[in-house]
């Protein structure tokens, strides 16, 4: 079945062959096409062009005029999975706690691993289910998801079994990320060793023998997980087929990017406090460095230093950390703009980061991330404006129009 688009004012992202990122310099530039069409086939993407060169088909014909087409948006980090919420740690924070002091209190990524214990499986697939619909409608159309609030056997299988279902029934590329190392439970605080072995020896095999996880991460951090403990981890799940993808430098550098691009990191996510070294160590790797500004935006810390690195010829990308503690929102639009207004990156940068360079951080550059013919008919339609800058530019405003799904408008 074909549908075609007719006098798009502007079709962003246009890629002639399939690229895998875009690094430095060509992050400013974001190919597009104006008064364009585009033809859909059984959910794929068939051709585009000029309205000049445009085929006369019987087949359903919509006329976009004066809106925007772009793919949709790939969010390569999120913990969209979890029970209940953190409401009472945000007031905590407006009345002067650190985040070091609300997780010393029990708060923070422990609390969401009680409630998430205590909650039934079923339950908790209905409350990320809604989640994950609400950020299709907002123009997500690709999402890697964490486990990580579970923290016990049952607990991490319980999560990583929800993302499985979510996979199941939502027909969007979903990978799925083991995060047992997301802290270490209240009976492991003086006994790292042993927690580390319950995540090798028995948390590893279960999930490698149901087949539930894509990736492996950990919280590379002072006070969480150390560069040592995260080596170990990335190391064992290499040996079961799980690709690093590694929280990392969100509070202090101490070498663990280094650690994360020798043991074949396909991300290192977050990067609020990043050093020199840590960019020449990314240079040449094939590591992608992941931003996450609404982090940055809601618990007032640094923002990742994207004009350094661009200069520095890095690629970068941009995910929104969707979680109940530090970003409990999984707007990919608010995300762009953020990194418009407060890590001036240009509108071509921020799309890049967040279509092309967050399909290859989550791995699927072959499926999503650009207007290209085979890939799937991912995209976003934009109400009509005056071009594609007015995305960041207001902020505040859904200029979304409709979110198309494999070829077919998501409802």
């Amino acid at each position: 079945m074909q549908t075609l688009y007719t006098n798009i004012k502007e079709l962003l992202q246009v890629r002639e062959t399939l690229i895998e990122k875009v690094s430095g310099i060509d992050m400013a530039i974001l190919p597009k096409i104006d008064n364009a069409f585009l033809l859909i086939n059984n959910g794929i993407i068939e051709e585009y062009g000029s309205m000049e060169s445009c085929p006369k088909l019987n087949c359903e014909t919509i006329d976009l005029t004066g809106k925007v087409v772009l793919p949709t948006w790939v969010d390569s980090h999120t913990h969209i999975v979890y029970a209940g919420n953190r409401v009472q740690e945000f007031v905590d924070r407006i009345n002067g706690l650190s985040y070091e002091e609300i997780a010393n209190r029990g708060g923070g990524i422990l609390n969401s691993a009680k409630k998430l214990n205590e909650t039934a499986e079923d339950e908790i697939y209905e409350q990320s289910k809604q989640r994950l619909e609400e950020v299709i409608k907002q123009g997500t159309g690709a999402v890697e998801i964490k486990s990580g609030y579970g923290l016990t056997v049952e607990g991490e299988l319980k999560m990583l079994r929800v993302i499985k279902r979510l996979k199941e029934n939502y027909n969007i590329p979903i990978k799925a990320t083991f995060l047992g190392a997301h802290a270490f439970p209240t009976e492991f605080k003086e006994n790292h060793a042993d927690y580390i072995e319950v995540i090798i020896n028995e948390m590893l095999p279960q999930i490698a023998k149901e087949n539930l996880a894509d990736y492996i991460d950990a919280f590379l951090e002072t006070g969480y997980f150390s560069v040592e403990e995260t080596i170990k981890i990335m190391e064992a799940g290499k040996k079961y087929g799980l690709t690093p993808k590694i929280h990392v430098n969100q509070f202090t550098a101490i070498e663990g990017i280094k650690a994360c691009v020798q043991n074949g990191a396909i991300s290192v996510d977050h990067l609020e406090i990043v050093t020199d070294e840590d960019i020449e160590v990314l240079k040449n790797s094939d590591t992608m460095p992941v931003a996450l500004p609404s982090c940055s935006y809601f618990i007032s810390i640094p923002y990742t230093p994207a004009r350094k690195m661009i200069s520095a010829g890095l690629p970068l990308a941009l995910a929104t950390d969707y979680n109940p503690g530090t970003t409990p929102s999984g707007n990919m639009n608010f995300v762009v703009a953020t990194a418009c207004i407060k890590m001036k990156m240009t509108p071509e940068e921020a799309i890049n980061a967040a279509t092309v360079n967050g399909a290859y951080a989550m791995g699927v550059s072959n499926e999503v991330g650009s207007i290209t013919r085979g890939k799937k008919a991912n995209f976003i339609i934009t109400k009509p404006i005056v071009s594609y800058y007015q995305l960041p530019y207001e902020f505040g405003s859904n200029l979304i129009d409709k979110v198309v799904i494999n070829g077919s408008e998501f409802k």
